[in-house]
């Protein structure tokens, strides 16, 4: 599926994704992808059920606005440890499936939001 983008805000942008992975701007990622407003990367994800803040340490600092975690294909909500975690630093935390994660990325960086992601594969 194609993700229309909308106005540029710098940084990656998620283009599209299909079942094995996401694409950003002109690379494919084909796993879990951790993003921040300048940079993308390919992420081994634990269990959602384990999430916790080391495995998302590199988009920890500089603190975001908060984090939008696309949760797979369905959504689930991550452990209350990790959402206690991440209050205590003042980082929000914004959870939906990863099909929807995908498209709210683009709209948000339109706004000119300073978020980060953490975006689970649509299958495991």
């Amino acid at each position: 599926m194609k993700v229309n983008r909308e106005p540029d805000a710098g940084g990656p942008i998620i283009r599209g994704f299909t079942r094995a992975g996401f694409r950003l701007d002109e690379t494919r990622v084909l796993e879990a992808v951790l993003m921040t407003v300048t940079e993308a990367q390919a992420w081994s994800p634990p269990p959602f059920d384990t999430l916790d803040e080391a495995a998302l340490a590199a988009i920890l600092e500089p603190a975001p606005e908060f984090i939008l975690i696309g949760s797979g294909e369905r959504l689930s909500h991550p452990p209350r440890a990790l959402i206690n975690a991440l209050d205590a630093r003042g980082i929000g935390v914004e959870v939906m499936d990863s099909r929807a994660a995908a498209k709210a990325w683009g709209v948000l960086r339109g706004e000119g939001r300073q978020i980060a992601a953490a975006i689970y594969p649509l299958t495991a």
